[in-house]
């Protein structure tokens, strides 16, 4: 069986003790007991291998066999998800976070029928991360995606104009994903636009900040599927995968 993946920000000492959510989950919801394994990592790219001593009713205790840093992949993959209706957001966190996207960058696009506005903000953000961080714990993912603050279609511009390359997904595009010449390091940033799609005024400004319109299969795809059938194959042909 997979080895459990456990977040923790204590990994120093030749024993280990996981408690809080983590520990209790591990404890009452998994059931471990002495002698299995399990690995414990603060989500960026540090691991410690352990196996469990001994099992409370809301903590494990832990032996650590060893430790070791995990570099993070290049090139970095960066997908700026225009915000979906209902709780398809979190349908796309969750695929994308599972793929092996290092960023997800919320993005409140002219056409997006949902908007963050007022609390909804810290809500929705809060929506996302939890998803995040379970998928990639569930993923047994050492470096877990950061979901950004909620960035406007100017930051957005910015994001590409900084990046070792940029795409945007448009059913009009001519040339296809799976032809566009790919950076071996830097950022790429890929747009993904709401259920309205990317409007003209927004794809003129993304092509003047150097994106590429690029053209993702001949059928029309959900945006909370979008994102990671694009990171599939952009994820394939780096060598990710």
């Amino acid at each position: 069986m997979t080895v459990p993946v456990f977040l923790s920000q204590e990994l120093d000492g030749p024993e280990l003790t996981l408690s809080g959510p983590e520990g209790r989950h591990a404890a009452s919801v998994r059931r471990l007991r002495a002698g299995e394994r399990v690995d414990l990592t603060d989500g960026a790219g540090s691991v410690a291998e352990c196996v469990v001593r001994a099992a409370l009713k809301d903590s494990l205790r832990l032996d650590v066999l060893r430790r070791y840093e995990v570099e993070p992949p290049e090139p970095r993959l960066v997908v700026v998800q225009g915000l979906p209706k209902g709780d398809r957001g979190e349908l796309a966190v969750e695929m994308m976070t599972e793929a092996g996207v290092d960023v997800i960058v919320p993005w409140a696009a002219s056409r997006s029928i949902t908007q963050w506005k007022g609390d909804k903000v810290a809500k929705g953000l809060h929506r996302w991360r939890s998803t995040a961080r379970e998928a990639g714990k569930q993923a047994r993912r050492f470096h877990l995606p950061e979901v950004t603050e909620p960035a406007t279609t100017a930051q957005v511009e910015k994001l590409l104009a900084g990046a070792a390359l940029g795409l945007v997904l448009h059913e009009e595009a001519a040339e296809p994903l799976s032809g566009v010449a790919l950076p071996a390091s830097g950022d790429i940033v890929v747009v993904v636009g709401p259920e309205g799609g990317v409007s003209e005024q927004e794809l003129a400004g993304f092509r003047a900040a150097k994106a590429v319109p690029v053209l993702l299969g001949p059928t029309v795809l959900r945006t909370s599927t979008a994102g990671v059938a694009a990171a599939s194959v952009l994820l394939a042909r780096t060598g990710r995968w």
